[in-house]
Protein backbone atom coordinates (compact mmCIF):
# COMPACT_ATOMS: atom_id res chain seq x y z
CA UNK A 1 0.00 0.00 0.00
CA UNK A 2 1.32 3.49 -0.88
CA UNK A 3 0.96 6.41 1.08
CA UNK A 4 -1.79 9.19 -0.56
CA UNK A 5 -0.18 12.74 0.11
CA UNK A 6 -2.78 14.66 1.22
CA UNK A 7 -1.75 18.38 1.81
CA UNK A 8 1.38 17.87 4.34
CA UNK A 9 -0.31 14.86 6.11
CA UNK A 10 -0.38 11.43 4.37
CA UNK A 11 -3.80 9.83 4.17
CA UNK A 12 -2.49 7.24 6.67
CA UNK A 13 -1.40 9.76 9.56
CA UNK A 14 -4.56 11.94 8.98
CA UNK A 15 -6.50 8.02 9.57
CA UNK A 16 -4.67 7.45 12.56
CA UNK A 17 -5.74 11.06 14.01
CA UNK A 18 -9.23 10.23 13.56
CA UNK A 19 -9.41 6.63 15.27
CA UNK A 20 -6.40 8.58 18.05
CA UNK A 21 -9.48 10.73 19.05
CA UNK A 22 -11.58 8.02 20.45
CA UNK A 23 -12.09 7.87 24.21
CA UNK A 24 -11.45 5.42 26.59
CA UNK A 25 -15.13 4.34 28.22
CA UNK A 26 -14.05 3.23 31.42
CA UNK A 27 -11.70 6.23 31.26
CA UNK A 28 -13.37 9.37 28.72
CA UNK A 29 -10.25 12.01 29.68
CA UNK A 30 -7.63 9.10 27.72
CA UNK A 31 -7.83 8.12 24.28
CA UNK A 32 -7.30 5.18 23.04
CA UNK A 33 -3.74 6.53 21.68
CA UNK A 34 -3.09 7.77 25.38
CA UNK A 35 -3.52 4.18 26.82
CA UNK A 36 -1.62 2.87 24.46
CA UNK A 37 -4.07 0.24 23.03
CA UNK A 38 -4.45 2.03 19.41
CA UNK A 39 -1.73 -0.12 17.14
CA UNK A 40 -2.02 0.41 14.21
CA UNK A 41 -4.42 1.99 11.50
CA UNK A 42 -3.70 0.90 7.60
CA UNK A 43 -5.68 3.26 4.90
CA UNK A 44 -6.54 1.01 1.62
CA UNK A 45 -8.91 1.18 -1.33
CA UNK A 46 -12.21 0.36 -1.10
CA UNK A 47 -12.95 -0.21 -4.48
CA UNK A 48 -15.82 0.11 -6.42
CA UNK A 49 -19.66 -0.78 -4.71
CA UNK A 50 -19.67 -3.43 -7.57
CA UNK A 51 -22.23 -2.18 -9.91
CA UNK A 52 -21.38 -1.71 -13.58
CA UNK A 53 -22.16 2.56 -13.59
CA UNK A 54 -19.32 4.72 -14.09
CA UNK A 55 -17.87 5.88 -10.92
CA UNK A 56 -18.23 10.32 -10.54
CA UNK A 57 -15.85 10.62 -8.01
CA UNK A 58 -12.62 8.51 -6.34
CA UNK A 59 -13.69 5.54 -3.95
CA UNK A 60 -13.77 6.62 -0.81
CA UNK A 61 -10.95 4.88 1.06
CA UNK A 62 -11.38 2.54 3.70
CA UNK A 63 -9.43 1.57 6.92
CA UNK A 64 -8.17 -0.95 9.27
CA UNK A 65 -7.75 -0.31 12.74
CA UNK A 66 -5.93 -2.60 14.93
CA UNK A 67 -6.25 -2.74 18.85
CA UNK A 68 -4.66 -4.26 21.76
CA UNK A 69 -7.09 -4.73 25.14
CA UNK A 70 -5.28 -4.14 28.08
CA UNK A 71 -6.56 -7.56 29.01
CA UNK A 72 -8.25 -10.19 27.15
CA UNK A 73 -11.24 -10.01 28.91
CA UNK A 74 -11.86 -6.15 28.57
CA UNK A 75 -15.31 -5.13 28.44
CA UNK A 76 -14.64 -2.00 26.78
CA UNK A 77 -13.29 -3.46 23.72
CA UNK A 78 -16.98 -3.33 22.05
CA UNK A 79 -17.73 0.12 23.03
CA UNK A 80 -14.17 0.92 21.53
CA UNK A 81 -14.62 -1.05 17.78
CA UNK A 82 -18.47 0.39 17.90
CA UNK A 83 -16.88 4.37 18.61
CA UNK A 84 -13.65 3.58 16.19
CA UNK A 85 -16.45 2.83 13.32
CA UNK A 86 -18.72 5.34 14.25
CA UNK A 87 -16.04 7.96 14.00
CA UNK A 88 -14.74 6.84 10.40
CA UNK A 89 -18.09 6.56 9.16
CA UNK A 90 -18.57 10.08 10.08
CA UNK A 91 -15.26 11.49 8.93
CA UNK A 92 -16.59 8.75 5.22
CA UNK A 93 -14.60 6.00 5.16
CA UNK A 94 -16.52 3.71 2.85
CA UNK A 95 -15.41 1.06 5.15
CA UNK A 96 -13.78 0.11 8.42
CA UNK A 97 -12.49 -3.32 9.67
CA UNK A 98 -11.18 -2.96 13.78
CA UNK A 99 -8.98 -5.81 14.80
CA UNK A 100 -8.32 -7.13 18.04
CA UNK A 101 -5.50 -8.48 18.98
CA UNK A 102 -3.77 -10.37 21.70
CA UNK A 103 -0.35 -10.47 20.72
CA UNK A 104 2.02 -9.29 22.38
CA UNK A 105 -0.41 -8.30 24.86
CA UNK A 106 -0.83 -4.89 26.63
CA UNK A 107 1.44 -3.41 28.94
CA UNK A 108 1.01 -0.33 30.79
CA UNK A 109 4.38 0.16 29.26
CA UNK A 110 2.49 1.77 26.34
CA UNK A 111 0.85 4.53 27.91
CA UNK A 112 2.03 7.73 26.71
CA UNK A 113 3.43 10.13 29.06
CA UNK A 114 0.38 12.53 28.11
CA UNK A 115 -1.96 9.70 28.96
CA UNK A 116 -0.33 9.44 32.62
CA UNK A 117 -0.40 12.73 33.37
CA UNK A 118 -4.62 12.91 32.45
CA UNK A 119 -4.92 9.86 34.73
CA UNK A 120 -3.31 11.84 37.54
CA UNK A 121 -5.38 15.37 36.58
CA UNK A 122 -8.63 12.71 36.55
CA UNK A 123 -8.11 11.68 40.16
CA UNK A 124 -6.46 8.05 39.19
CA UNK A 125 -2.96 7.31 40.20
CA UNK A 126 -1.15 6.32 37.06
CA UNK A 127 1.24 3.00 36.99
CA UNK A 128 4.60 3.84 38.61
CA UNK A 129 7.84 2.13 36.83
CA UNK A 130 7.47 -0.64 34.23
CA UNK A 131 6.14 -3.56 33.84
CA UNK A 132 7.70 -7.13 33.54
CA UNK A 133 6.35 -7.68 30.15
CA UNK A 134 9.13 -9.46 27.59
CA UNK A 135 11.00 -11.04 30.31
CA UNK A 136 13.15 -8.41 32.17
CA UNK A 137 15.29 -9.96 34.02
CA UNK A 138 17.38 -7.95 36.71
CA UNK A 139 17.06 -6.73 40.32
CA UNK A 140 13.72 -7.60 42.26
CA UNK A 141 11.05 -5.00 42.19
CA UNK A 142 10.13 -3.94 45.60
CA UNK A 143 6.10 -2.78 46.51
CA UNK A 144 6.39 1.45 46.57
CA UNK A 145 3.79 2.93 47.82
CA UNK A 146 1.82 5.06 45.39
CA UNK A 147 0.98 8.22 45.85
CA UNK A 148 -2.49 10.30 46.07
CA UNK A 149 -3.58 11.92 42.94
CA UNK A 150 -5.62 14.24 45.47
CA UNK A 151 -2.75 15.84 47.96
CA UNK A 152 0.26 14.14 46.68
CA UNK A 153 1.40 12.28 49.72
CA UNK A 154 2.90 8.67 49.72
CA UNK A 155 1.19 7.82 53.44
CA UNK A 156 -1.70 5.64 51.22
CA UNK A 157 -2.28 1.58 51.89
CA UNK A 158 -4.51 -0.45 49.01
CA UNK A 159 -7.77 -1.07 50.14
CA UNK A 160 -8.28 -3.88 47.75
CA UNK A 161 -6.40 -5.36 44.34
CA UNK A 162 -9.33 -4.76 42.43
CA UNK A 163 -10.85 -1.52 42.04
CA UNK A 164 -13.72 0.13 39.23
CA UNK A 165 -12.05 -2.17 36.98
CA UNK A 166 -9.76 -4.85 36.84
CA UNK A 167 -6.89 -2.69 35.53
CA UNK A 168 -7.11 -0.25 38.54
CA UNK A 169 -6.82 -1.25 42.36
CA UNK A 170 -8.27 0.42 45.61
CA UNK A 171 -6.21 3.09 47.23
CA UNK A 172 -6.86 5.25 50.45
CA UNK A 173 -4.67 8.40 51.52
CA UNK A 174 -4.21 8.65 55.44
CA UNK A 175 -3.15 12.28 54.73
CA UNK A 176 -6.03 13.70 53.34
CA UNK A 177 -8.41 10.02 53.64
CA UNK A 178 -9.24 10.25 49.92
CA UNK A 179 -9.84 6.87 47.98
CA UNK A 180 -8.76 6.80 44.82
CA UNK A 181 -7.87 4.19 42.10
CA UNK A 182 -4.52 3.53 41.18
CA UNK A 183 -3.77 2.00 37.03
CA UNK A 184 -1.96 -0.92 38.01
CA UNK A 185 1.12 -2.11 36.23
CA UNK A 186 0.54 -4.70 33.74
Amino acid sequence: MSAVQTGTRTAQQQAWDVAARVCDPEIPVLTIADLGILRSVEVYDAGSPGDAAPQLSAPKPAVQVTITPTYSGCPAMEAIRDDLTAEFSREGYAKVDVLMVLSPAWTTDWMSETGRAKLEDYGIAPPSGHSRAGGHSGPVRLALQVKCPQCQSLNTRELTRFGSTSCKALYVCQDCKEPFDYFKVL
